[in-house]
């Protein structure tokens, strides 16, 4: 009998390959997107001190979003995310689509963040 793999290991490899090639830098650190299906979130990282410098979510209180499973949700954490990380001083940013398809949510939130600022 032939064992199907579920879609969440199948995106997982495709990250784990992803991140082989993607590496945040100091000076270039890495936008890493994660969806759930109610949530978005999206942190810059630094992958050489291992830190987060910069994250937002669809659960920020700041948003006060009713649904945050849809592309109006990525669209405001790509906007808030953007102006959380100008604020931090990062302009430049490497994007790390976490074995998503660069589509949907992934891609509203990726446009929102450019509009606002961050360069990739």
């Amino acid at each position: 009998m032939i064992k199907k793999v579920s879609r969440n290991e199948v995106r997982k490899a495709r990250h784990a390959r992803v991140r082989n090639k993607v590496v945040g830098t100091n000076e270039v650190p890495r936008l890493n997107v994660f969806r759930s299906n109610n949530n978005i979130f999206a942190q810059i990282i630094d992958d050489s001190t291992h830190t987060t410098l910069v994250s937002c979510s669809s659960i920020d209180k700041e948003l006060k979003l009713k649904n945050g499973g849809n592309i109006e949700a990525a669209t405001k954490v790509g906007q808030l995310l953007a102006k959380r990380a100008l604020k931090a001083k990062i302009k430049k940013v490497t994007f790390d689509r976490g074995g998503y398809l660069y589509h949907g949510r992934v891609k509203a939130l990726a446009e929102a963040a450019r509009e606002n600022g961050l360069e990739f």
